[in-house]
């Protein structure tokens, strides 16, 4: 299980670095609200995290018809705790978004690897 978790943070890491290359985009030259920035970055995130978790990380032979709505289901349930996770530390203490983002993301990653590597893989 831990090499899984380790091939899962790495293809995390890149799908985590299009998130946030999303987020600081629409917040620097867009003018978006970090929590909307940060979600539209999750989901374009979550879009490449899908294709390396199921080729690289779990080398899934579960049909795409299969995997994706759970992936997705797993992702949207992941991008909520996202949102939820910005919008309190942001509300209740003067952090930069990014650190907010920083443990968003930490919180994202265990939940979402427990839960793609239990049902969606």
């Amino acid at each position: 299980m831990a090499h899984l978790f380790v091939r899962y943070v790495g293809a995390g890491a890149v799908g985590t670095a299009v998130h946030y290359v999303v987020l600081i985009t629409l917040v620097q030259l867009a003018g978006a609200s970090a929590v909307l920035a940060s979600t539209m970055g999750a989901i374009v995130g979550a879009l490449v995290n899908y294709f390396l978790n199921h080729r690289f990380t779990f080398f899934s032979r579960r049909a795409h018809r299969r995997a994706l709505p759970r992936f997705f289901a797993v992702a949207g349930a992941g991008v909520l705790l996202n949102a939820a996770v910005m919008a309190a530390m942001l509300a209740v203490s003067p952090l930069h978004y990014l650190i907010a983002q920083v443990v968003a993301t930490g919180v994202v990653l265990f939940a979402g690897f427990l839960a793609n590597s239990k049902w969606t893989f």
